[in-house]
């Protein structure tokens, strides 16, 4: 609000006349250089879509790629005056991977009467406590990467009941992602016996207990079954259960900041197997931490990778020329296609609209019938707000960095 009041105080006297006619929360006065125009001398109206991802921290890798990202999308939606009429502009809040601050960021953007939507978060545990907040304030969210299944499903796989309707997300779940990971070990590498560990965390744990009951019914043993906490560094005693239960492969349910010692300490100690996890692993930051002995450790991530897609090519290209200095990352480009559907929706929801706060309904309406080709290819979500799309790809590091080995569709 008073943002609002600065703005239109250095406008001064001479545009009050226009602002009357416009009449909108968050109205700007339009001075020429904004990208986008409404036909009404150059006067648009500003949207905000917000990021919230981990900016600082050992995740910040991932969560500047999203930001760059959405940010790109923005910039390119004002450029080519996407919206008629409105100036899009990005609010990015970190919530460093925790769910406490997590639900800070989402309180103040929920608090902006400029707000019309939200990409994030990058971690199911912290979607948890943005999801309620944002669902009161009628914002949409899109996350580019959360792969918990409760977080549209509810509680009761068996009995699926959607929590909150402005949910939405571009990647696909937990509950296809841990049992590509399992048919991979048991039908590509004819592995039978694996052990488990989780971090106890939303994401480590639902993951491990798909991966587990897929890999039981393709006839596996899971010979030993641990757990860590988030905040470990020695992880000899979890090591010593598991190496002496015979494992041929590791299946680790968590995040590369665990992981990556985890699989270096692993080896030290003789335990030489591969280590295999989700998409929290895909990151040169695992490999940087587990050392010369990673190569041979696999982990899956969603979609295909995008520099091989026909369809990310301008993404690639265009992230590449705008001189980002972090990565697009492993989410990237689900970022940008989580931006683009709310983008999307807004030239459905903002077209009549006289502010941002009337129109956060038709938004998250729209986004739910959203159906486009974007950067990571087909974009459309099921009735729980999913990704239609469940492409996923394994990734095994090869000389020191992580090299694709299967790329498939689950069915």
């Amino acid at each position: 609000m008073k943002v609002r009041k600065h703005r239109l105080a250095i406008a001064g006297v001479t545009l009050v006349a226009l602002s009357l006619t416009a009449t909108a929360c968050g109205t700007r006065s339009g001075n020429g250089t904004n990208a986008g125009g409404s036909g009404n001398g150059g006067q648009t109206k500003t949207a905000k879509i917000g990021v919230i991802a981990p900016l600082t921290g050992d995740l910040a890798p991932l969560g500047l790629g999203i930001k760059n990202s959405v940010d790109l999308a923005i910039k390119q939606a004002n450029q080519n005056k996407t919206v008629p009429g409105w100036t899009l502009e990005l609010d990015a809040q970190d919530d460093q991977a925790t769910p406490a601050t997590g639900q800070n960021a989402a309180t103040t953007l929920a608090g902006d009467d400029e707000v019309i939507g939200v990409v994030g978060t990058l971690n199911s545990s912290v979607a948890q406590t943005v999801q309620p907040v944002l669902n009161s304030a009628k914002i949409v969210e899109v996350s580019p990467a959360n792969t918990g299944v409760s977080l549209t499903k509810g509680e009761d796989p068996n009995n699926p009941q959607r929590p909150y309707p402005n949910y939405f997300r571009t990647c696909t779940t937990d509950d296809i992602q841990g049992p590509f990971a399992a048919r991979y070990l048991y039908q590509d590498k004819g592995l039978k016996k694996v052990a488990t560990i989780h971090d106890k965390k939303t994401y480590g744990q639902g993951l491990v207990t798909a991966f587990t009951g897929e890999w039981k019914k393709l006839g596996g043993t899971i010979v030993s079954a641990q757990t860590i906490n988030p905040d470990d560094t020695n992880f000899s005693p979890v090591i010593s259960k598991v190496q002496s239960a015979h494992p041929q492969a590791i299946y680790y349910g968590g995040e590369y900041p665990q992981a990556g010692p985890l699989s270096n300490q692993s080896k030290a100690a003789g335990l030489d197997v591969p280590l295999m996890g989700g998409d929290g692993i895909y990151d040169p930051a695992f490999i940087k931490q587990a050392g010369s002995k990673s190569d041979g450790d696999l982990a899956t991530s969603v979609g295909a990778p995008a520099d091989t897609l026909d369809s990310a090519k301008s993404f690639v290209d265009a992230y590449t020329k705008a001189g980002y200095k972090d990565p697009y990352a492993a989410y990237g480009a689900y970022a940008y296609d989580a931006a683009t559907a709310i983008i999307n929706a807004l030239k459905t929801s903002l077209a009549n609209a006289d502010d941002v706060e009337s129109a956060r309904q038709a938004t998250i309406d729209a986004v739910a019938k959203v159906d486009f080709q974007g950067a990571t290819g087909h974009v459309s979500f099921d009735q729980y707000g999913d990704a239609t799309s469940r492409v996923l790809t394994v990734y095994e590091v090869k000389g020191g960095k992580w090299e694709p080995v299967k790329t498939g569709e689950f069915k």
